[in-house]
């Protein structure tokens, strides 16, 4: 079922993208951000965004894994015209879809809007997002200026409490 509808307050979590057309019936091809990365069908409906922030629900999507990417095949998607008119769109889910973190573990998306303090006190701002750089993750702090910290546990990041709102790390502050 496929049905437009306007952008939606509810939290959404980016899990991939549509990157193009894999043949000519249809096909198309998906980055994914799940681990593994096939786990990206478990999560439907999915909501496509176009770049102009237009989005549309859509389910019964079905794929499997085809070199780096995956190649799926998507409702009332039968053409490659109709493939590349859908290049580049996210795919989310809302945040409620995904299961429970394993104890000890967490979303990134979770930490996203915490505050963040070193272990002195002094207050970093909030979390604006994490990124990976192959050798670890990094924290993305903005508050007075954007401190950009190795999530390395517990060397840097010492703790992160859901319930207060707070990570505490021990990062030069002027660095």
């Amino acid at each position: 079922m496929n049905t437009e509808r306007p952008p939606t307050p509810q939290k959404m979590i980016l899990l991939g993208r549509l990157l193009g057309a894999f043949g000519v019936r249809g096909q198309i091809k998906i980055e994914s951000w799940t681990e593994p990365r096939d786990a990206i069908f478990r999560y439907q409906p999915w909501t496509l965004r176009d770049a102009a922030g237009v989005e549309r629900e859509l389910s019964g999507a079905r794929g499997k894994a085809s070199g780096k990417h995956l190649v799926a095949t998507l409702p009332g998607v039968e053409d490659r015209d109709q493939v590349e008119a859908m290049h580049g769109q996210e795919i989310l889910v809302p945040r409620a879809a995904l299961p429970p973190p394993s104890a000890g573990e967490f979303y990134w998306v979770d930490l996203e809007g915490l505050r963040v303090f070193h272990v002195d006190g002094t207050d970093f701002g909030t979390v604006s997002h994490l990124f990976s750089t192959g050798a670890n993750d990094v924290l993305v702090a903005r508050g007075d200026r954007e401190r950009l910290i190795p999530f390395v546990e517990p060397d840097y990041v010492r703790s992160v409490d859901f319930e207060a709102g707070v990570v505490t790390v021990d990062w030069d502050p002027d660095f």
